[in-house]
C-alpha cells in the first residue's frame, strides 16, 4: 500500500472477504510486520470469543504479526496498541480519544475500536478493528458496552486508507518505545485517556472505584471495604458516564 510509512505492512495482505485477519496471520509463516487487511469477515472475534460483527467497506479491521523479544507481557502489550490507536485516530480525525482498559478505545464514550491479541510461541497476533463510517443503524445494538463510529460521531466520513497508515505508524513507533522502556514511557499518554479513572467498577468479585494504570499495566481499584486491588486481566463491570 502506497500511503505506508514504516516497516509495519510490509508484506501487506488485502482480502475483499476473510473469515479472520487474526487467522490469516497466525496459520501463515509470515514475518514481523506483516499486516492482514479484510473488507469484511465472516467470523471476526473480540475478547473472551464474543463476535465481532461488521458492515462491509465501513470498518477498518487488521491484524499485525509481533514477535516481541522474551515473554510478551499481552495486558501491557495491549495497552500499547490501544494508546496507538487513539492517538492515531485523534490526530487523523480531531475527535477526542480515551482508553477503556484494557483493550477499548473510546469516541464520545462510546466504544470505536478494540484490540484483541492471540499468542502462539514467540509471535502475537494483535488484532484491531475500529468503526469508521457506519452510520446509525449499521452497529450491533446487543453489546455490554455502547458502541459508535467515526463517522456518527463526527458527522462525516473517513478515507480508511489513509487512517490504516497513521495507524500502523503509531503502533510501530509505541511499539518500539515500548520495547526500549516498558511502559513507563508511555504512563503519562495513557492516563490522560484513563476512561476509568473514578469510575465505579465491579472486578473479581469486589466492587470499587477505578484508579490510575499502574507502571506495569494493571488497573488500579479502591475497593470500598478500604483495601485496594490491582486488576491483572480479564474485565472489570464498568458504566462510563457519557
Amino acid at each position: 500500500m502506497p500511503l505506508l510509512r514504516g516497516t509495519f505492512g510490509r508484506p501487506y495482505l488485502y482480502a475483499a472477504e476473510s473469515a479472520s485477519t487474526q487467522d490469516a496471520l497466525r496459520d501463515g509463516d509470515h514475518p514481523h510486520g506483516a499486516v492482514a487487511v479484510a473488507e469484511h469477515q465472516t467470523a471476526g472475534r473480540g475478547r473472551s470469543g464474543r463476535r465481532w460483527e461488521d458492515v462491509p467497506s465501513r470498518a477498518l479491521l487488521f491484524s499485525v504479526a509481533l514477535e516481541p523479544p522474551g515473554a510478551a507481557s499481552l495486558p501491557q502489550l495491549s495497552l500499547v496498541a490501544g494508546l496507538a490507536v487513539a492517538v492515531a485516530v485523534e490526530r487523523e480525525t480531531g475527535l477526542g480519544t480515551q482508553i477503556k482498559w484494557p483493550n477499548d478505545v473510546l469516541v464520545d464514550g462510546g466504544k470505536v475500536a478494540g484490540i484483541l491479541l492471540e499468542a502462539s510461541g514467540r509471535r502475537v497476533v494483535c488484532g484491531i478493528g475500529i468503526n469508521v463510517n457506519q452510520e446509525d443503524g449499521e452497529l450491533p445494538r446487543e453489546t455490554r458496552f455502547p458502541a459508535t463510529s467515526l463517522r456518527i460521531a463526527s458527522g462525516r466520513s473517513f478515507d480508511r486508507a489513509a487512517l490504516l497508515a497513521a495507524v500502523l505508524d503509531e503502533l510501530e513507533g509505541r511499539y518500539r518505545q515500548w520495547l526500549a522502556g516498558g511502559l513507563a514511557g508511555l504512563g503519562e499518554d495513557l492516563e490522560r485517556r484513563n476512561a476509568l479513572r473514578g469510575v465505579r467498577v465491579h472486578a473479581g468479585g469486589r466492587s470499587g472505584t477505578a484508579g490510575p494504570i499502574a507502571a506495569d499495566g494493571r488497573l488500579t481499584v479502591a475497593v470500598d471495604d478500604g483495601s485496594s486491588l490491582l486488576v491483572e486481566s480479564g474485565e472489570v463491570d464498568v458504566r462510563v458516564p457519557g
